[in-house]
């Protein structure tokens, strides 16, 4: 005998389902990442939540950012790749590790500066970000610079070199510096064009080797 659709018993909610820890997969040298500091807590939560764009749909796991707040240098890439988009941080696949290569030459570590994308969530098979995605972010952006105070910014890659150069090609103006709104901007290549093309690598190196000289100039630094 089977039962009317009026007299089935309810079918009980699923419960949530909590994914796992991304700090089990991760690297014992990348946990220090995870630390979350006090002015951002808030914001990190909110972004863990966020809904504002199609990435929501995709993604695995936010990818804020990672490092102290406040802090003197800042970077500023594109989007989350595959490995970010599985660790919840940014900058951990090939491309962060020569970005960890980048700041050894300049004497810093990933412990010491703030990273961060324009879209905190991965764009589908590691696309470019969409206009509207990025503008679905920008506000993320605008508070994490507020907390994080930084001296310089450094942006990785054209589409976050875009926020403050827009319709400048980057071929034509990295690592040439400018002060916006206080804040010294420094363009640079984005680490991933480097390991497609070689020859980045040295330039690279170079606009990098600027940075210890910028944040000793920059507006409100200690003289």
């Amino acid at each position: 005998m089977y039962l009317s659709t009026s007299t089935r018993p309810p079918v009980p909610p699923r419960p949530p389902v909590t994914p796992p820890d991304p700090r089990r997969a991760a690297p014992p040298a990348l946990l220090p990442l995870y630390e979350v500091p006090a002015p951002l807590d808030d914001l990190y939560e909110e972004i863990a939540d966020c809904p504002r764009c199609v990435l929501a749909r995709e993604r695995s796991r936010t990818v804020p950012g990672s490092g102290p707040a406040p802090c003197d240098l800042m970077f500023v890439g594109e989007g989350p790749g595959q490995r970010e988009d599985e660790l919840g941080l940014p900058f951990v696949g090939r491309s962060g590790q020569f970005l960890d290569e980048l700041l050894a030459t300049i004497g810093r570590s990933r412990r010491d500066v703030y990273v961060t994308n324009v879209v905190k969530c991965r764009p589908p098979g590691n696309r470019d970000p969409l206009p509207d995605e990025i503008a679905a972010c920008s506000d993320y952006l605008v508070q994490q610079i507020q907390h994080v105070r930084p001296s310089v910014i450094a942006t990785l890659g054209r589409f976050s070199m875009a926020r403050w150069f827009p319709g400048d090609r980057i071929s034509q103006i990295h690592g040439q510096a400018r002060v916006i709104d206080g804040i010294t901007i420094v363009p640079m290549y984005h680490p991933a064009a480097a390991l497609r093309d070689g020859s980045l690598r040295a330039v690279m190196k170079q606009d990098f080797a600027q940075i210890p000289a910028l944040l000793s100039n920059a507006p409100g630094a200690p003289r």
